[in-house]
């Protein structure tokens, strides 16, 4: 589906809304602290709508915010059944999504997912963090049905997180992940298609180069 018809859904949401509360686009503006001229704007289809924009028309209109995101993203009518399988399985097609957002700030996002597992490690050292993992992980993939994006890079980082012989730095690093992925503290929602699963995929990917540069460290020491 292309930009403009994602933002004519939207913009016909927002009339629609903004008509039923007797809210003028200033007055709206005034609300959300927007300007109303970027308020305008996305309800008429000319630029897309941020994620920060949305989370402020959610919270001044009380609605769930889901309801905006389901205005933005229908899924194409054309769109196949081998495209949807691509786009939640390869790590390339889900980053570079991603980056090619408009409504997603990828550096930000990036620093966001980095915090909550800085946050995730020091959990996973712990007795309850590591009883989550264990308890968790499985149910999480029957959620999915074991279908979702890096099910197969998950599973391995879970096995290697249940050796005896890994060490308690790269335990932590790797718990982090399957932390994030178990509790589901997404900075983007899984509902939203296509790219509700982008940040569990710089998870992965920031686990992954973490693993890697302690690899490194090590093998330059010995």
């Amino acid at each position: 589906m292309s930009t403009q018809n994602i933002n004519h859904q939207l913009g016909t949401v927002l009339k629609k809304l903004l008509q039923e509360r007797a809210l003028s686009m200033r007055q709206f503006g005034t609300l959300t602290n927007i300007d109303p001229s970027t308020i305008s704007r996305i309800i008429n289809g000319k630029q897309q709508a941020k994620q920060k924009h949305l989370q402020r028309f959610a919270e001044c209109l009380q609605i769930p915010i889901q309801y905006l995101y389901d205005a933005m993203y229908v899924k194409h009518p054309q769109q196949t059944a081998e495209s949807q399988t691509e786009m939640y399985t390869s790590i390339d097609a889900i980053q570079n999504t991603l980056q090619s957002s408009n409504l997603f700030d990828y550096e930000y996002t990036t620093t966001r997912v980095k915090q909550e597992l800085e946050n995730y490690e020091r959990y996973a050292k712990t007795t309850e963090g590591q009883r989550l993992i264990h308890d968790g992980f499985s149910t999480k993939l029957q959620q999915l049905d074991s279908t979702g994006p890096f099910i197969d890079q998950l599973k391995d980082m879970y096995h290697q997180f249940c050796k005896e012989s890994i060490t308690p730095q790269e335990r932590a690093i790797i718990g982090s992940a399957l932390l994030y992925f178990v509790l589901s503290t997404d900075i983007i929602p899984d509902y939203v298609f296509p790219i509700g699963y982008l940040d569990d995929a710089i998870a992965v990917e920031l686990t992954k180069e973490k693993l890697t540069e302690i690899k490194n460290k090590s093998e330059k020491e010995k």
